[in-house]
């Protein structure tokens, strides 16, 4: 295995990391709701009357967060790093977010639900959703580029 320790950049996760911690507490704090992303995106689809508005803003700043940050760091994003390059990576994606949509139902929450804030609290439903998620990727890593030599 190889590492590209010019891309390693702990500061960076770091930092990201805490913004996600301060996020996710000031939310429940102020509103009274956990940063499950899954659950912010599924209300915006079910429309709660008085319960759009913050999850909105939540979305919108979310999705601007990777372009605040290249306008005031690099001026861009890396190259590709926003969408797929291909028809066949756009396949990928689609079918990845499905299985991620479904997993999200079936798990009652995702990774942010869960890991962040079920953590937090000590949740024992959180604590197994969680090993059942990092379970997965491992096993896929494994599968993929072991086995499958991908």
């Amino acid at each position: 295995m190889h590492i590209d320790w010019s891309s390693f950049t702990p500061w960076q996760a770091v930092s990201g990391g805490i913004l996600i911690g301060i996020g996710s507490v000031v939310l429940v704090l102020w509103n009274g709701r956990i940063a499950g992303i899954s659950g912010i995106l599924g209300g915006l689809v079910s429309r709660v009357d008085g319960d759009v508005a913050w999850r909105l803003a939540f979305i919108v700043g979310l999705s601007a967060a990777p372009w605040l940050w290249a306008a005031t760091h690099h001026g861009s994003l890396p190259k590709g790093s926003l969408a797929p390059a291909s028809p066949g990576e756009w396949a990928q994606v689609v079918v990845g977010g499905l299985l991620v949509g479904f997993g999200t139902r079936l798990a009652k929450g995702c990774t942010s639900g869960h890991g962040v804030c079920g953590l937090a609290r000590f949740s024992p439903r959180s604590l197994l959703a969680v090993v059942a998620f990092m379970g997965a990727g491992i096993l896929t890593v494994f599968f993929t580029r072991h086995l499958a030599g991908l």
